[in-house]
Order: C-alpha cells, then structure tokens, then sequence
C-alpha cells in the first residue's frame, strides 16, 4: 500500500495530474494510521481464563473461555487468540470486543487423557484495514489436565476364589518392616543372627547390625509404561486399568502406592482419599510411554517402593520371562501379587492365542486378568474366572 501511494505520487508529479494527487495522499494516510493505530494498542493485555471447575475426564468436551481487558486508549480494531495446546497444535480463535474487553469462547471437543500445556500463547492485533498487525505475548496459564475415565470396582479379580479375603482388610496384616540403620559393637548376650559378618570381617571383632522398623504401604500398583509395548489405545487401558485397581484398595482404606515405570520413574503415595489420591490422579493424567527400564529390573531394587510393597499389582502390555520369573518368585515367598495383561496385539486386530507365560502364572497361583481391545475394562477386572481368560 505504501508503495503504491508513492507510485501514484510519482506519476501524478511526472504527467501534472492533479486528481492523482488526493489519492496519493489518502493511500500514504492510510498507511500511517495503520501503523499509529497497532502502535497505540500495543498495550500489556490483563487476561482471564477458565475452563470450568469440575474435573474432566477423557472423551469429555472442555469449554474454554478467555477475557482480555485492553488498557490502552484505543483498542484493537481486530484480534485474534493464537497458542499451541499440548498434542492438539495450534489453535487460533477470533476474540470479540465488548468495549475495552476482548473475549472468546470455544470447545475442545472430546479430548484423550493427557496433561495440555499451553504454550506461545499471544494476541496478534491489527487495524481496521488489515494493514498493520503485532503479536502481544501473554501469560500462559496452567496445564489443562483431562484424568482417564476410571472404573468403579466392588471386588477384584485378585480377591475371588483361592486369591480371596472376603474384600476385607487384614487386620493382623504387619503393614512396616525392619531397614538396616548402621552397625555396633556386639553385646554378650545377643542373638547371632543379627551379626554383620561383613563389618565383622573387615574389623576383626564381632559387630552387630541395628534395624529400624520402617512403614511399609500395603499395595503398591506397577504400571509398566514401556515404550516398545503401545499398539494404538493399549496405553490408555492400562491406565485406565491401574487406576481402577489404586481407587477400589484407596476407596478401602489401604495405604498403596503408584509405581509409573516411565522414564521420569514417577512414584505417589496414597494415604490419604483426599489430596493423595488428587495427585495420584494427576501422574495418571500426564503419564506418557516413555519407559525404556524393563518391568522386572526395577523389581529386581529391593529398596524400591514396589519391591517393598507388602501386595504387588503389575499392569504391563509386555510379558516376558525376567517378569515373570520375579512375580513367582515373590510368589512362592507367600507375598501377594496380581498381573492385569493388557494384549496390546488385540488393538492392530491380532487373533487371540494361547501365552504360555500367562499359564505358568496362573499355575504358580498367581490372579491375572487379561484384556483386550474392546474388553468391558470391569468385567475383566471384577473377578472372571483366571483359567478361561488365560486361555482364551
């Protein structure tokens, strides 16, 4: 625009036309408002945003509604939102102005699980013509959190049959254990067993281990969030499967603890319904398959929250020999441990076949549960019979 006002006014000076001369000037004044105007909105923008205040959960519709208050003296005569939200890209929404505010209201319709980060959050501003605009950061607020869509268990699979305890919590259950705290000199009179022969060894005198009696959870709850593993929504399900299972032992009152086996190697304690379990549900809504740490290896750290556990409940899509050899193990030293499969296969339209490995957990007396793509997730959970699923 600018260039064609000047060249108008360079042929109406070069042919002596007069009536050029008007147009020339109105095109070059255009140009120049536009720019003054973009200049004089360019102003730090207060914003406001919400998106409701109950929790969402994945499928749902997320009504999102910004408001900006324009402080300077002319306001913006077009603006537009733009910012990237998480895996969904970006996303840009005409505001409307109602006097010195700016506002817009719109829909994420029927959003996955997932934490969504709000980033290069801005408002590109521009003039009545379209001529001039300028893009004005803003704050960017909090990550939009969408928790997966649990499901309401009575019983588990893991509590029917030979596994059973009637849903009831083991009163006599001892929920602590002893750590070793540091070595002493012996003292006449005391057992022998509690001799550390290592310290001994490299003192020359007898020296004595001192324990402290450490609390242990009750359950711990592994989900094995292996990257090599995930066909499709598989991941989603095992989410959804790990934090069915965390709800009905939290909903009873067992203290448990959220194991991730992601990357980050994330862990949240559960004793309370309260703010335990809100952040037991956030590590569900933000976890990724990131894991590149086999299931088993970190069962294999004994000082790890899910070894130390007194009951064990892994939710894994991949079974291999390792993890299964370390659940028969805790197995046969009558230390409680379930196993939820989900068949990832199941999701790319594989046909059902028979897993040896899965027999030979169920042989040991160990409760599993399979599911598959298009399962009912709490018919699977609530306590099938373990021989038909297995070999199904």
């Amino acid at each position: 625009m600018l260039g064609l006002g000047l060249g108008v006014y360079i042929a109406a000076w070069a042919f002596g036309s007069t009536p050029l001369y008007p147009v020339a000037t109105g095109l070059l004044l255009v140009v120049g408002l536009a720019w003054v105007w973009v200049r004089l909105a360019n102003r730090p923008f207060r914003v406001r945003r919400g998106w409701g205040d109950s929790e969402h959960v994945e499928g749902d519709d997320v009504p999102v509604a910004v408001e900006l208050d324009a402080p300077a003296s002319v306001p913006p005569a077009a603006a537009t939102l733009v910012e990237r939200v998480g895996r969904l890209g970006e996303q840009r929404h005409v505001l409307r102005r109602h006097g010195r505010r700016l506002s817009v209201r719109y829909v994420l319709a029927g959003l996955p699980r997932g934490r969504y980060a709000f980033e290069d959050v801005r408002v590109e501003i521009a003039d009545p013509f379209g001529l001039e605009s300028v893009a004005v950061p803003l704050p960017a607020p909090g990550a939009l959190l969408v928790y997966p869509r649990l499901t309401r268990l009575e019983r588990l699979f893991s509590e029917t049959g030979a596994h059973s305890h009637d849903g009831r919590r083991l009163l006599l259950r001892r929920h602590s254990g002893f750590e070793l705290h540091g070595v002493r000199e012996y003292e006449q009179g005391e057992s022998l067993r509690r001799v550390h022969w290592r310290s001994t060894a490299r003192r020359g005198q007898l020296m004595v281990k001192e324990l402290e009696d450490a609390p242990r959870d009750e359950i711990a709850v592994l989900l094995d969030a292996d990257a090599s593993a995930v066909v499709g929504e598989s991941f989603d399900v095992q989410v959804r499967a790990a934090g069915s299972i965390l709800d009905s032992y939290v909903r009873r009152g067992r203290r448990a603890v959220l194991v991730v086996n992601s990357e980050q190697r994330d862990v949240q304690q559960v004793h309370s319904a309260a703010a335990d379990w809100h952040r037991a549900l956030e590590l569900l809504a933000a976890a990724e398959p990131t894991g590149r740490t086999p299931a088993a290896r970190l069962l294999g750290e004994q000082d790890g929250p899910a070894a130390r556990a007194l009951e064990l409940a892994v939710v894994t899509a991949r079974l291999e020999a390792p993890l299964v050899d370390r659940l028969v193990q805790r197995a046969a030293s009558r230390r409680k441990v379930s196993l939820v499969h989900v068949d990832a296969s199941s999701f790319s339209g594989a046909p059902r076949r028979p897993e040896p490995l899965l027999l030979r957990l169920a042989s040991a007396g160990i409760a599993v549960a399979i599911v598959r793509s298009g399962d009912d997730l709490g018919a699977a959970l609530d306590g099938s019979p373990v021989a038909e699923a297995v070999h199904a």
